[in-house]
């Protein structure tokens, strides 16, 4: 049976956990108050940098699920994500609306991923 890993725990989350090749990401915010651009810009970063600590990268995403604080923001979030995401290595994707933790958060993105 695989293990399962966390990493960056605390009482109440993991920002990764791992169990054999599968990696999963908590949902990813930015700094607050930020526009969606900068926002985005700032998660993609960090997924970056999580996903390469347990030997991934956005080329083994599988699948994505954004939220938006508002879905107006879809176009602007797009531009930022569709500049980094590799052609031809595009997840599965879904976008949607909710509240988030704050009203100064206006972007949280979670990943599935593997290993490469």
């Amino acid at each position: 049976m695989a293990t399962i890993e966390r990493h960056h725990s605390n009482h109440r989350m993991s920002q990764i956990v791992t169990h054999g090749d599968m990696v999963y990401l908590a949902g990813q915010v930015a700094a607050p108050g930020d526009s969606v651009t900068e926002q985005t810009k700032g998660i993609l970063e960090q997924i970056d940098t999580l996903l390469a600590e347990v030997g991934s990268d956005k080329e083994q995403i599988l699948q994505a699920i954004i939220w938006l604080a508002d879905m107006s923001d879809f176009a602007e979030m797009n531009a930022v994500w569709d500049a980094w995401v590799p052609q031809g290595h595009t997840p599965a994707r879904a976008c949607g609306g909710a509240p988030l933790a704050t009203p100064e958060y206006k972007v949280e993105i979670i990943v599935t991923a593997v290993r490469r």
